[in-house]
């Protein structure tokens, strides 16, 4: 019997994507930049390549509607943590991103336990925090990757996330108070 089903091919991609996590940051934490580099483009073409084959080819699963934004949570938590444990980005910010993510899968699973489920749907300014801080780890990897000099931009690219990361949480906050007619 053959167990391998064509629609599983991006959801194939996001587990793979998945297992570079552990592999990312052992990297970081080694502090071999170049690997890391590598690792997080292939992480990243991945994201792209499995929602492009989900779409183009009508492969689109409930499971990969879940285990996607699972994988991307679980690559820039883990990055953003890693990054600030060997120094490469402040603490507050990783605390920030962490404390976003952790709020919302809070808010979702006490929507589920009281029995008011909320449907899975990214808002805009959930997608430009995403790109933001996916935008400025990508940048910090490669300064300690070519060995560039860090300069004014870091500063503006950590309180950008920090501005966008803030806003996200409140838009979800007040999206989830409405949903729970609080």
């Amino acid at each position: 019997m053959n167990v391998f089903h064509y629609g599983s091919i991006p959801n194939l991609i996001t587990l793979g994507r998945l297992a570079l996590v552990p592999v990312i940051v052992a990297m970081i934490t080694a502090e071999r930049w170049t690997e890391v580099f590598v690792f997080f483009v292939i992480a990243g073409l991945s994201d792209a390549l499995d929602g492009w084959i989900a779409k183009t080819f009508d492969l689109k699963t409930v499971l990969g509607a879940y285990l996607d934004p699972l994988a991307d949570k679980a690559l820039l938590v883990s990055i953003y943590v890693a990054l600030a444990i060997v120094g490469a980005v402040p603490p507050w910010l990783t605390i920030l991103v962490v404390s976003r993510d952790l709020m919302i899968i809070g808010a979702f699973m006490v929507s589920w336990f009281l029995d008011k489920p909320m449907a899975v749907r990214p808002i805009l300014v959930s997608k430009l925090n995403t790109a933001a801080q996916i935008g400025f780890a990508a940048a910090v990897i490669a300064v300690k990757a070519f060995e560039i000099p860090v300069g004014m931009w870091f500063d503006i690219g950590a309180y950008g996330v920090a501005t966008l990361t803030f806003v996200s949480m409140g838009a979800y906050f007040a999206q989830w108070v409405r949903h729970m007619s609080l």
